[in-house]
């Protein structure tokens, strides 16, 4: 029984300078396709999750540090309104289509920890900007509202944004998950926090 445990536990370390150099083939960067979660919580209003899709791109400029930049588009949010009818305990509720549609772009630092290895945490802080588009009376996930939504850039809907945040990896080669979350922050007489969490698959090269 020791005899074979010994051989295992060889074999184990002699297989560690072919894992490392298997890692090493994928320390150029990623790319991942995502779906986010962004929580809209503005003063004197109660809080509103958006959905959306989004992708992001990252190089790395050494072992621990990559850049990144993204952006991911929100569809409009229904909710409902609740009346009270008078005195009564009834009343009557709306259900009522916002119209609004987040648009954020992002850029800056990932600062990745356990970098060659399967699994890894990372920390990131970003910074670009947000526009919350109105003016699309299409379908929510139709291409016109996107487009239209990359022509307000810069208009007055479109506030300066940050994003401090950090997640996980699980890689098997090439392709991996990745999870992230932070307060997406953004600056409109006044800074909000809004709470953004990301999931999706990544592929590394």
């Amino acid at each position: 029984m020791r005899r074979l445990l010994l051989t295992a536990g060889v074999a184990a370390l002699l297989a560690i300078p072919s894992m490392l150099a298997a890692q090493a083939k994928y320390d150029h960067g990623e790319v991942e396709a995502y779906g986010d979660m962004f929580r809209v919580t503005p003063t004197g209003h109660s809080a509103t999750n958006y959905l959306g899709l989004g992708g992001r791109a990252s190089f790395n400029t050494g072992r621990f540090v990559a850049l990144e930049a993204e952006m991911n588009y929100d569809f409009e949010q229904n909710y409902t309104n609740v009346t009270a009818s008078g005195g009564n305990a009834g009343g009557t509720s709306t259900t009522v289509t916002s119209g609004v549609r987040p648009i954020t772009a992002l850029f800056g630092p990932k600062f990745q920890l356990g970098a060659t290895g399967p699994f890894r945490a990372f920390l990131e802080a970003k910074a670009g900007f947000i526009d919350f588009s109105t003016t699309c009376n299409a379908a929510a996930g139709s291409g016109s509202c996107f487009t239209n939504s990359l022509n307000n850039f810069g208009g007055s809907s479109t506030h300066f944004a940050a994003y401090p945040g950090g997640g996980i990896e699980a890689f098997w080669g090439p392709l991996g998950i990745r999870v992230d979350a932070g307060d997406e922050l953004y600056f409109n007489n006044g800074t909000y926090n809004n709470l953004r969490v990301t999931f999706g698959p990544t592929l590394r090269f």
